[in-house]
């Protein structure tokens, strides 16, 4: 058993994530869900870690439904467009956000690229997140649902090691399930762990890669 330090009630200093700025980001966040309400619009935020499939998925479920839907897609990253241009393949408009230094998009950068984008050709909105599964979960953007995107890859314990953002989150995918024979991760202890966290979250276990749990993911979100 080792010793566990952990900050009192308001000693924690960290200007990113202070009271005010919370506050303004989810004032932005409900003007961002009214304004694409107002268009008819459904929005989607894609969350999880680097190299989990959040892309992937995307591009698989713009495969799907763009037959369906009017599709536009935002990509968050730190510098490059790589994302961007993988979604962008699949005929759909994408506008890219650069961070910078910051782990996370907010409902700010959002709401600058959502005046990119003529809002009355779309019905269908994609929000690729940053590759984080800390800071996003404090920055609602103004989606209609929130996926979590996470793999095997990560192990057993990347649920239990960071819960906030299964809180708030509607949807998570659990890619990767192609590798298990090599991984041998306990999928169901993963399962166990975030019903625990949050009982309400609908679970999808998918490979993105060949196509398994795409269709469960759009049945999920109601498309």
């Amino acid at each position: 058993m080792r010793d566990v330090v952990k900050a009192d009630e308001g000693e924690i200093y960290d200007i990113e994530l202070s009271k005010d700025l919370i506050e303004e980001n989810e004032r932005i966040a409900i003007e961002n869900k009214s304004l694409l309400g107002a268009y008819g619009i459904k929005t989607i935020d894609v969350m999880g870690s680097i190299g989990t499939g959040k892309t992937t998925l995307i591009s698989s479920l713009v495969q799907k439904l763009k037959g369906k839907y009017r599709i536009a897609a935002i990509a968050g990253d730190l510098t490059t467009t790589i994302d961007a241009d993988l979604i962008a393949r699949h005929g759909v408009e994408v506008v890219q956000i650069n961070t910078g230094k910051e782990c996370h998009l907010d409902a700010n950068l959002v709401r600058k690229a959502i005046r990119k984008i003529d809002l009355s050709k779309i019905n269908l909105l994609f929000i690729e997140n940053v590759g984080n599964l800390i800071c996003p979960a404090e920055f609602p953007l103004g989606s209609d649902s929130r996926i979590v995107v996470i793999s095997l890859t990560e192990g057993p314990n990347i649920v239990v090691k960071h819960p906030f953002v299964f809180i708030n989150s509607d949807i998570v995918v659990i890619n990767k399930m192609d590798l298990i024979d090599v991984l041998d991760v306990d999928v169901r202890r993963l399962e166990r762990d975030i019903n625990e966290i949050n009982p309400k979250i609908r679970v999808v276990k998918a490979s993105c890669k060949n196509g398994t749990g795409i269709m469960e993911t759009i049945e999920a979100l109601e498309l």
